[in-house]
């Protein structure tokens, strides 16, 4: 078994990643300096001698000890709310932290994989998003400053491999949701429940006609640990092609919570993608994987967590 670094590792995706991690027997170190991560996702961990937490900006020098053998750099600001907020970090996470973790893996002759995303396909002119698709990127937009630094951390990342033959990997990963997202996470799934739980009207931004598709978590850590087995270089999408729009998936969460919220429309934030939707013949052919996990018990599992957080 190896020594795996997660940057990210205690944030929503990036925890989750470390629990399959151990569950397969390596050695895990979590990289995070807590902008948007919580300690409280890895409390769990807490004594697991194969598990440490140091608390780290990637985007500074990276020194590590001993023996290294793949690092997931997962560490970025992911949600609307935050990259709105933290915009330089957000790029610098992108460039000048994952130049830090690829330098790393050079150092260490260690296995890299870069958490991309489907943001990288802007607001697509193609659907469902394959990836040989370029995208529709507004680089001077606000939601630019995520976009584009995912697009320059894929750049990186096949700069490495190319230059310098390291083990690189990348995912692209579509909209998911599970246990440990934050209620003030500014996405839809945690939106829609929180609303729902406290009795509020569901916010629908524009006529809900945009679509989403929606993986949960455990599928997508599933593709990402077979990926990282791998030896593809090229990007893979993973996530669930069941698509559905927004105001049908906001009336689902109202039948399933048994609220008595209504749906309140409001305007449609800039560049706001009008569709969603993997295409995964890659995933399913290199990595025999599809998502298995119904949107319905996805959300039973998600609801549990969010009644809890909210103490309902």
């Amino acid at each position: 078994m190896g020594c795996y670094v997660v940057t990210g590792g205690a944030g929503f995706l990036g925890s989750h990643l470390t629990d399959r991690l151990l569950k397969e027997g390596h050695e895990v170190l979590v990289l995070d300096n807590f902008i948007t991560g919580s300690p409280k996702n890895l409390e769990h961990l807490e004594g697991n001698p194969k598990f440490l937490l140091k608390k780290q900006d990637v985007t500074e020098t990276i020194q590590i000890e001993g023996k290294v053998d793949f690092i997931f750099h997962f560490a970025s600001p992911a949600s609307p709310i935050d990259y709105l907020e933290l915009p330089i970090q957000t790029l610098k996470v992108g460039s000048l932290g994952t130049h830090k973790t690829l330098g790393l893996a050079k150092a260490k002759k260690a296995g890299f994989l870069i958490a991309s995303t489907s943001e990288v396909y802007g607001d697509p002119l193609e659907h469902p998003q394959k990836e040989s698709y370029w995208g529709n990127v507004n680089p001077i937009g606000p939601r630019g400053v995520y976009d584009e630094a995912k697009r320059f951390a894929e750049s990186m990342t096949m700069a490495y491999h190319r230059s310098h033959n390291v083990n690189t990997h990348i995912v692209r990963i579509f909209n998911t949701y599970g246990p440990r997202m934050r209620l003030r996470d500014g996405r839809v799934v945690p939106n829609f429940l929180c609303q729902a739980l406290r009795g509020e009207d569901l916010t629908v931004y524009g006529d809900g006609s945009q679509t989403r598709s929606f993986c949960y978590v455990n599928d997508l850590v599933e593709g990402i640990y077979r990926l990282s087995q791998t030896d593809y270089r090229e990007p893979v999408n993973i996530g669930n092609p069941s698509e559905i729009s927004v105001l049908e998936f906001a009336e689902r969460i109202i039948k399933i919570t048994g609220t008595k919220s209504k749906i309140q429309f409001k305007p449609l934030p800039q560049d706001d993608p009008k569709t969603r939707q993997p295409n995964i013949n890659r995933a399913k052919n290199i990595l025999n994987w599809e998502p298995q996990i119904t949107l319905e018990d996805g959300l039973k599992h998600t609801i549990e967590y969010f009644k809890k957080e909210l103490g309902n």
